[in-house]
């Protein structure tokens, strides 16, 4: 009985999988995340300009036009876009849910700072956690259905990107704890940066594919990030994140 209560009192004091325990990764740069207004409109103007072409024909356009036509990406419909339509590994699976254990309030009707905002994949908006300080301990979850494609990268838009003053002013995430199935597995590293922030990984998700009616009978899985550090902002102690999205194999 007195060694039971010894390591009771042992795994009370000192948990498991504490931070000092866990590995640390490192991420890789991605691209520079530089929008602003101008680069908007000049995207709108772009846009048209390619749509026009369209109607144009290829056949008819000029050698000049010709290089802007193959060089222009449609595959983005609006200037936010966080990826382009076509192949990835989005295509024809949603997230079940994405849930915060806070979000900032807004003053404002065409802006807000919910949870969805973190993976919407549009560079315009972010989640803010809504606590009073730096929001230190507090979470962002995914739920991900049993036959969602496995993830290998997991891309962190660090701040709020919208603009280069409203990442200046907002706090920014310099470390997450993440969980896996509500399991602490690693610490993710944050650089002060606009850049895409790429973690790459093992195979996370369910690996046998083989029997999809079996599968889907698989409960949910998740993801979950938790703010232990932060760099704080030059006006704001809220703590933004504009996306935290994913790649990774298994697309059907």
């Amino acid at each position: 009985m007195k060694s039971l209560i010894i390591l009771l009192l042992t795994l009370f004091l000192f948990p498991q999988n504490s931070v000092k325990d866990l590995p640390i990764w490192n991420p890789k740069q991605g691209v520079l995340i530089d929008k602003s207004k101008e680069g908007e409109a000049q995207f709108i103007v772009e846009q048209q300009k390619y749509y026009a072409m369209v109607e144009k024909g290829y056949e008819n356009l000029s050698t000049s036009e010709k290089k802007f036509y193959d060089n222009f990406d449609e595959t983005y419909e609006t200037y936010w876009d966080v990826i382009g339509m076509g192949d990835s590994w989005y295509d024809g699976m949603e997230i079940e849910s994405v849930w915060a254990s806070s979000h900032l309030k807004s003053n404002y009707k065409t802006i807000n700072y919910i949870p969805h905002n973190i993976h919407d994949l549009d560079y315009q908006t972010a989640w803010v956690e809504g606590v009073e300080g730096y929001g230190i301990g507090e979470k962002i979850k995914y739920s991900f259905s049993s036959q969602q494609p496995r993830i290998t990268s997991i891309i962190v838009v660090n701040g709020y990107v919208k603009s280069e003053k409203a990442w200046r002013e907002n706090s920014r995430v310099k470390q997450l704890k993440l969980y896996i199935n509500g399991v602490p597995t690693a610490l993710l590293n944050l650089e002060d940066t606009r850049n895409e922030q790429i973690f790459e990984v093992e195979p996370i998700g369910n690996a046998d594919r083989e029997n999809l009616e079996e599968l889907r009978t698989k409960p949910n899985w998740t993801l979950t990030f938790e703010i232990t550090e932060v760099y704080k902002g030059e006006k704001y102690a809220d703590t933004a994140i504009t996306e935290i999205y994913f790649d990774g194999i298994d697309m059907y």
